[in-house]
Formats: structure tokens, sequence, C-alpha cells
């Protein structure tokens, strides 16, 4: 039997601390949608004053919180500038499309997970052209999960604030590991959502909490989230007893959830380090592994498919679990609940698969 299961399919796997289950138990409790739950009301003050931000809102999901801000920001008919393969686009079941009204306007990455200005620019409609939908906002995600969980600076955020302040839209930031960000690039939330008209954050990823999300924004555009929020259904009751983890999470220091994403991130880096090493591993470039996320392909472009899925099955047998993403990659994530000496055994048994597959791979693997 293997040893106790080490979950590194995502950051959304992990559990709250006892301290946080301790607060859930106590929560001090009212009626959310009659805006009366203290609990709540005591987390969306913390969230708007650590982001700099107006006001803010608790939503059950990041995609809630994603969708809800379209919802404030994007008339129906209107589209959204954003990343190719932005969560928004790539992982919301098309929400923009169904539930918005909206079409997206996409524009590939770079390697560091950055649009290119001069594409942004380009990307806006011409408004007096009937036959074009009306430009109404621009979307940035951050961290940028298709580019290894890339951290983009307050710099950038600001240019491509100003391109969408000339343009007369707001700019959304999708930040679901915006502290990742934080942590990554040694500054401030508010800092790097300055420029932001608004913005959302998970704190059921690294932050540990097992439920929920935050909006970020101007008080008008939070009482818009808001109705949009009821409108899809979540409009939720004595919800204090899952906002209660979320201050604990969002505290300053070593007594919150923030600094210690620090950890995550040394763990991520061992791990690409180690891997990069391996036969049969391909297309990890420890350099570039910058917060908690860890991308490769096992085997050919060829061959890989079988490859990967023989290396994630005998990764699961041996109680490691990581997850397939786009472009032939395994995804593996640190988190909280994942310690350095867990790295260990999570590379041994990575060394242990490969063998295992060292007949597809066409390589020899010690």
């Amino acid at each position: 039997m293997p040893d106790r299961l080490l979950d590194l399919r995502s950051d959304t796997v992990t559990h709250p601390t006892p301290e946080m289950r301790r607060a859930m138990a106590e929560a001090e409790l009212g009626d959310d949608v009659f805006r009366d739950d203290p609990t709540v009301i005591e987390l969306e003050e913390r969230a708007a004053e650590l982001t700099g931000k107006e006001a803010a809102l608790f939503v059950p999901s990041g995609t809630m919180g994603n969708l809800v801000s379209l919802m404030a920001h994007v008339a129906r008919g209107g589209e959204i500038i954003t990343e190719a393969e932005s969560h928004i686009v790539y992982d919301e079941a098309a929400g923009h499309a169904v539930v918005v009204g909206a079409s997206a306007r996409t524009i590939p990455a770079r390697d560091d997970g950055t649009m290119d200005p001069g594409a942004i620019h380009a990307a806006f409609r011409d408004p007096a052209d009937p036959h074009e939908p009306l430009s109404a906002l621009v979307c940035l995600e951050n961290t940028h999960g298709h580019s290894m969980g890339q951290p983009l600076d307050a710099a950038y955020t600001a240019e491509v604030g100003a391109i969408a302040r000339e343009r007369g839209v707001p700019l959304h930031v999708d930040g679901a590991r915006i502290f990742n960000a934080v942590v990554a690039l040694g500054t401030t939330v508010r800092e790097l959502l300055a420029a932001a008209d608004s913005a959302s954050f998970c704190l059921s990823k690294g932050l540990a909490c097992p439920v929920g999300s935050i909006v970020v924004g101007r008080r008008e555009f939070i009482w818009r989230a808001r109705r949009a929020r009821k409108l899809l259904g979540g409009g939720m009751r004595q919800v204090g007893v899952l906002a209660a983890p979320g201050l604990i999470a969002l505290r300053d220091g070593p007594r919150g959830m923030i600094e210690r994403l620090a950890e995550d991130h040394l763990n991520a880096r061992r791990l690409a380090e180690e891997l990069s090493q391996l036969p049969g591993i391909y297309g990890l470039d420890p350099s570039r592994v910058r917060t908690n996320f860890v991308l490769f392909r096992v085997g050919s472009a060829q061959t890989g498919t079988a490859q990967r899925a023989a290396f994630l099955d005998a990764l699961a047998r041996d109680g490691i679990l990581m997850v397939e993403y786009p472009h032939g990659q395994v995804r593996a994530v640190t988190h909280y609940g994942i310690e350095a000496a867990d790295i260990d055994r999570v590379l041994r048994s990575c060394r242990s698969a490969l063998a295992g597959v060292g007949d597809r791979l066409g390589a020899s693997v010690a």
C-alpha cells in the first residue's frame, strides 16, 4: 500500500487548517442576502482594504467571481479582449458567451504570460462600424496558468490599464492566484491591482480555504456584481461559516496564509530542477518555475499521449496524483499540505514511473 496520498493535481485540493476549522464552527452568523452576516461583512471589508479597492463581494467560486464581474462590466453583444488560453475563455464553460452574451477577442500569450500591448491596441473594434461588436472590457490573468503560473508585474498591468482607459473600457484582473504573484514578485496586492478597475481572487486555492472567492472594485461595480450573483443563484444565507477561514487566510504575516506561499514556490522549483534532469522529461525549464506550477511533457510529441497516460497511472498507483494539461503536458501544483520531504517521495515515484514506461519512451532510464 502506498503512503498517504500526495495530490498535486491542483492547489484547489488543499484542506483548511485546524484554526480555520475552529473558526468555521464558531463563526458569528447572519443572513448574507439581507447583508447582515457579520463574518462576511468583515471579510469583504478586509479584502477591500487589502487590495485598495472601495468594496468587495464574497462569491462561491472563482468562476462565479469572473462571471459576475463580466456581467457587471459588459452589456450583451459586447466583446472582451483577453488572452487566448485564459481561464475565462478556456475553463469556464463559455459563460462569457452563454450567460453574459459577450464575444471574446483573443490574443496569444507571450512566454511570460503577457499579451503584446500592441496587439491589445489592435484588438479594439471600430465603434462606428455596425458590423463589429463593441469592445467593452480588457481582462488579464495573474498568475497566468498556461505559461506555468507566470506572475504579471505592476508595470505591465499599469500599461494595459492605460490602454483600456484610453479606449474607454475597464480592466478586470482574474487574480485567482494573485497572492502567488505577490510573493513571487516581492510586492503587495494593492500595488499589483492599482491599475485594475476590478479583480477576483480565490480563497480556495493556495490560501487553503475550503470554499470561496472575492471580487473587488468600486462600490457601484460591486452593487452590479451583487445583483449578478443573485441572478446566478449565488446569494447564500448563513455563509459566515465559509467566510471565516478567509479572514484567517488574509491576515498579515505568518499568522495568515499569504507569506507561506513562498514554501510552495520553493518546493515547485526543487521539483522542477530535479525532474528536468530525468530522461524522458521534456519541455521543462526550471528557471520558469516562479510560482507553484510545474508543467512538463513525458516522451516525444509523436508518442507522448500514451506515455503520459502510463506515467500518470504509475504515479497514481504509488499514491501520487498529477493531471493532464493542454499541449500534451503534465501539471504538478504545490500547495499547503505538501511539504519539502514530500518532494523527495514524488521524485522517487517519478523515477520509478519513468522506468516503467521506458520502453515506450525509447530511452534508457536509470
